[in-house]
């Protein structure tokens, strides 16, 4: 009987950007963003024999090159998009969010629910695992679909996981056959890594920077 294949996903949530209202699928990195781009593409240009992105600007940016410097193919996958939260600006962005983790089934005008963005990146997970086994897939992303992914497959991943994700922030996911096997972080941002040489260890997390994706 032969074993099931052991397959290695690298989740990253894109580098800083500015926000931009109505700007969503255009909208590229700051200048502290294109530095940890830089920063990203040497954590997993070394590992990466795919890199697949959501088509938004800030995401795609903060991987290709990752793809550039590993010599692999870059792949487009409109289901790797971040979460709709509305179809026009929202003032009181933090409710919103709240209330939709709240009530995975709830949505605003013109927006998706987290159930309607949980399923289709699953989806395009699992289409991943099936494409690539055996391989490392590196997936640029977003903060509040990556967290649904993982809430997929584990409930403690949840409201509470989602700001507290840093700004890019990469997850390794570890798949046997289709099943997840493990899930670690395995980003350090250069704050948390000061903090670490200086005083030891930290629990500090980065935070939300003020919008989700």
């Amino acid at each position: 009987m032969t074993a099931p294949s052991m397959t290695v996903v690298s989740f990253v949530r894109h580098a800083h950007s500015p926000y931009i209202p109505d700007a969503e699928r255009s909208r590229g990195l700051s200048r502290r963003g294109r530095r940890d781009a830089a920063r990203v593409t040497a954590h997993l240009a070394d590992v990466a024999d795919i890199v697949a992105t959501s088509p938004y600007e800030r995401a795609r940016a903060t991987v290709t090159g990752v793809s550039d410097a590993a010599d692999v193919p870059l792949v487009v996958d409109e289901d790797l998009r971040e979460r709709e939260l509305a179809g026009r600006h929202v003032e009181d962005f933090d409710a919103a969010v709240e209330e939709l983790w709240a009530d995975p089934t709830a949505s605003h005008p013109g927006g998706e629910s987290h159930a309607e963005a949980q399923a289709r990146g699953v989806a395009a997970v699992d289409r991943l695992v099936e494409a690539y086994p055996g391989r490392h897939v590196v997936v640029g992303t977003h903060g509040t679909l990556m967290a649904l992914v993982f809430n997929a497959y584990d409930p403690r991943y949840g409201y509470e996981f989602w700001t507290g994700l840093s700004m890019p922030d990469v997850y390794e996911a570890t798949f046997v056959g289709d099943a997840l096997a493990s899930l670690v972080r395995t980003w350090v941002p250069p704050d948390e890594r000061a903090a670490v040489l200086d005083h030891g260890p930290t629990t500090e997390r980065g935070g939300a920077d003020d919008f989700e994706g």
